[in-house]
Order: structure tokens, then C-alpha cells, then sequence
């Protein structure tokens, strides 16, 4: 079975997030199941410094602005078509924005043309390729979809995840005119939203199948409350929604050989993980005692609940628990966790930005990890708290509910909790489990079971990718028909 991914990102190419880390495993987990799949991504400055031998295998003479061409490469063991135009992929700062963080404002056609390339491929641009089946990720590249809809490559079967539903590509109907769909597509059945041009709102009516990373999230955006304007259509594409939880990378996070880590250990050696909690004081400027400490590594926005967090966060110190934060996004709530951690010398510690092996070093050193986000698709750094024995204390919602059991009676009689949930997701609730969390840390024996129960939980990507290819023969089986 061949298949094609189009994504905005991969890991260890490109990553802002969950995303990469997603787009970048799914290929390798899928291969030893027998599937072959090839992920066309944007050619960023990063992406095309990462091969030398530079042949096309399609070229444009003209691709929204300029000329641009398709290089077939591997890199990482990933097979990849990247899109090379350097009108519009060829630019400092991030792939969405410039250094200051502002978006360009150019990015719909820089994800048109990701978009118009997806299609050409899936309708046999490149000689000796023509995939089975196109699975496009987020609105960057949602509108292949639509391409595909109203071109060569109608027949095939496609499929669209929503990572994030918040991001949705929203832009005004004068650049209709400009992306080379028919007149008849500007319509609400079509990729018209709200009088003007949605890219996911595109590829979510065009799509075969609808997937999200998790079956809660899949059930919570057909409701307004996390439907974002778009509960609409997904209830009506009800019957074609799946919802699929993330695995991780397990070669990645692994505390047993991470190279991050001062000490590596397992379920069975607990006590090796001292040394990274040393590691972890030291670097946060923590004091140095036999509390719990709780970690956050996140980016801080509305989204993720930091903003909760800052509001309990002297009750959080009370209950005698020390907190490492890791992270960057608004300057506002930097700015009061800078504070807080001014306040709290040696109980609270504060990194702005952002630091892989730090975060490794966190999840192996750190009792516990709060992610107490409003709407969370799936989330990954709950399934790396379980790899590596930090505790989550989660949010009820989302990809957070279905990956995290709570330690509440029952479960910790029947010995399978593996962390602690809290709802409604406010400053008291949240308070409410960590200070659940802290009481059963001063019970070793009762902890140490909720991190081993944790460390087994299968956070592996083979069941997940299983689901996906049983989602793929099933459009197999509807195009047969």
C-alpha cells in the first residue's frame, strides 16, 4: 500500500510541536506493518540544507509566483518529496512567521502551493509514483484535498487530521481567485467559510475520512464548545470521524538508553533516577529536600491552562511541592511566573524557552508533570511522563482523558492508576489534585506503584498505527465499491 502524507512538518526536520513528532514516527511505525509511505513537506531552509544532491523530479514553471520544483530524497529514513520554491519557503524565522513571531501574511499561498503539489503527486505527476491513499495533517495542507476534489486525483481515497482544530486557516474570499479552483468550489459545500476562504474547513468536506488524535477529542469538537465554528460539518461528517490516539517515538523516549539523562533506569530501578533529580534542582535552583517536585514543560497560552496555573500557584508551594516550569509563549504569563519564582526562591524554578534534552532530563528527574490544558487533541508529554515515571496530573479532556488513568480509590485498590485527573478544569480543581498528588507521594510504596503501572502502559505507536491502516483499507475497500 502506498501512501502519501503532506504535512507542514516532520521530526527531526521541522518541529513546533505535537505535529512533527507525529508526522515523523507514523511513517516508520506503518512500514512494518507494510505500508510505504512518502510525506511531502515545504522546502524551509533547514529541509533543503539537509541534502546535497539536489535532482527534481517535477519542476513548475510557475507555482503561485514563482518557479519552484519536487525533489524525491531520504533523510532520517524518511522518504520525502520536498517542495522546493524559494519565493515562498526560503525565509528566516519560523515556517509560519518571521522572527518577531508576526505570521507571514502570504501563508495561504505558501500552503496552497504545499497543497496544489499534494495534488499533482496524488493525480501521477511523478513518474513511476501514484499512492493509494493521501493523508493530509492540519489546514497547512488541508487543502490538497480540495485540490484532489476538483482535479485528475478525484477518485482517490483521502483522509484528514486535525491535530488542532483552533488553527483553521481562515482567509478572505479575494484569494479565491488566486488558487486555481474552479469557480463552483467557492461555495459551502466547497472551501468557501464564513463568506471567505477556509483552508481545513476545505479538507474536512473534501476528506474521505476525518481523523483526530484521540477518540475523546473526536467527540468533544462535534459540540460548540470545542467545535470552533466548525461543529457544524463535523457532525455532519459524523458517520467518516475516527478518533486515533498519538504513540510516541520509544527509541526516542526511552529512560533505559536516553542519552539526555545523568542516569538511565527502569521500572525496576527507581532509585536511578536520583541523580537526574539532582540534575533537575540544580539547573531550577531548587532547594534541595525530600518533596515532591512537579514540572511543567509546555508553551504558556490560554490554550494549555497556564493561565490557571499561575493562580494557584503560591497554594501549590503551600502544599510543600516544588515546581520546575520549562517553556515560552505569552509575555504576560511569563512575566508572572518569572514573578512567582521570585517570590518562591528555591521552590519554584523558571526556563524560558525551550530545551529537548532539558525536557528529557525533567521527565527523568521530576516526580510528577501538571498539564492542565482547557482542550487538548492528544497531547505527548502525558504518554513521556508515563514512559519515564513522572507522574501526570491532567485536565479531564481531550487526548488527556483517554491516555491517563486516575488514581482515584478504586483504580489505586485495583493497582492500575497511572496518574491524576481533575474537572471542571479550574484553579481549585486543579489545586484539589495536587494535593492528591502529594499525599500519595508521601506514601513510597503506593507512588512507586503509580509510576511503574505508568512506565507499562503501551504508549508505543504500534496499536495506534494498526488503527490507521485499518482506516486506510476501508477507503481502499469504498473506492473498490
Amino acid at each position: 500500500m502506498q501512501v502519501l502524507s503532506v504535512t507542514p512538518e516532520i521530526f527531526p526536520l521541522i518541529k513546533t510541536g505535537g505535529l512533527a513528532d507525529v508526522t515523523g514516527a507514523l511513517p516508520v511505525a506503518l512500514a512494518a506493518k507494510g505500508v510505504t509511505m512518502r510525506t511531502l513537506i515545504p522546502g524551509f531552509p533547514v529541509v533543503m540544507d539537509a541534502f546535497k544532491k539536489k535532482k527534481a523530479v517535477y519542476q513548475y514553471p510557475l507555482l503561485q509566483g514563482g518557479k519552484a520544483s519536487i525533489h524525491a530524497v531520504q533523510i532520517a529514513g524518511l522518504d520525502l518529496f520536498v517542495l522546493d520554491a524559494p519565493h515562498l519557503f526560503d525565509r528566516p524565522g519560523g515556517p509560519y512567521g518571521n522572527a518577531s513571531g508576526a505570521d507571514w501574511p502570504d501563508n495561504w499561498r505558501r500552503f496552497a502551493a504545499l497543497s496544489q503539489a499534494g495534488a499533482d503527486i496524488a493525480g501521477g505527476a511523478i513518474s513511476g509514483y501514484l499512492p493509494d491513499i493521501v493523508h493530509a495533517h492540519d489546514w497547512q495542507s488541508a487543502m490538497t484535498l480540495a485540490y484532489m476534489r476538483y482535479g485528475k486525483a478525484v477518485g482517490t481515497p483521502s483522509m484528514m487530521t486535525v491535530h488542532n482544530l483552533a488553527f483553521q486557516g481562515q482567509f478572505g474570499a479575494g484569494i479565491f481567485g488566486e488558487l486555481g479552483l474552479p469557480a463552483v468550489a467557492m461555495a459551502l459545500d466547497g472551501v468557501e467559510y464564513y463568506g471567505g476562504v477556509g483552508f481545513l474547513k476545505a479538507g474536512l468536506q473534501a476528506a474521505w475520512a476525518i481523523t483526530t488524535v484521540s477518540p475523546t477529542y473526536a467527540q468533544e469538537i462535534r459540540s460548540p464548545e470545542f467545535g470552533m465554528g466548525l461543529d457544524g460539518l463535523i457532525n455532519m461528517r459524523s458517520s467518516d470521524l475516527y478518533g486515533i490516539v498519538n504513540g510516541i517515538d520509544t527509541a526516542i523516549w526511552d529512560p533505559e538508553t536516553d542519552k539526555h539523562l545523568v542516569s538511565n533506569y527502569t521500572a525496576a530501578t527507581l532509585k536511578a533516577r536520583t541523580p537526574n533529580r539532582a540534575a533537575v534542582e540544580e539547573r531550577f535552583g531548587l532547594d534541595r529536600d525530600d518533596r515532591p517536585i512537579v514540572c511543567v514543560i509546555s508553551r504558556l497560552t490560554w490554550q494549555k491552562g497556564m493561565d490557571i496555573l499561575a493562580t494557584v500557584i503560591d497554594g501549590l508551594v503551600a502544599t510543600g511541592a516544588r515546581l520546575a516550569m520549562l517553556g515560552s509563549g505569552d509575555a504576560g504569563l511569563e512575566g508572572a511566573l518569572l514573578a512567582a519564582a521570585a517570590r518562591h526562591r528555591g521552590r519554584i524554578g523558571v526556563v524560558i524557552g525551550y530545551d529537548e534534552g532539558l525536557s528529557h532530563t525533567m521527565q527523568g528527574g521530576c516526580d510528577a508533570i501538571i498539564i492542565p490544558s482547557r482542550f487538548e487533541p492528544c497531547g505527548l508529554t502525558q504518554l513521556y511522563g508515563l514512559r519515564y515515571g513522572c507522574v501526570p496530573v491532567v485536565a479531564r479532556t481531550g487526548g488527556l482523558a483517554d491516555t491517563i488513568i486516575d488514581a482515584n480509590e478504586a483504580a489505586m485498590a485495583a493497582g492500575v492508576a497511572t496518574g491524576f485527573q481533575f474537572a471542571p478544569n479550574n484553579g481549585s480543581a486543579m489545586l484539589h489534585a495536587i494535593r492528591r498528588l502529594v499525599d500519595a507521594y508521601a506514601d513510597p510504596a503506593a507512588f512507586e506503584t503509580i509510576q511503574r503501572q505508568g512506565m507499562k502502559a503501551d504508549v508505543s505507536w504500534d496499536k495506534s498505527a494498526e488503527k490507521y491502516l485499518e482506516l486506510y483499507r476501508l477507503l481502499l475497500s469504498k473506492r473498490v465499491a
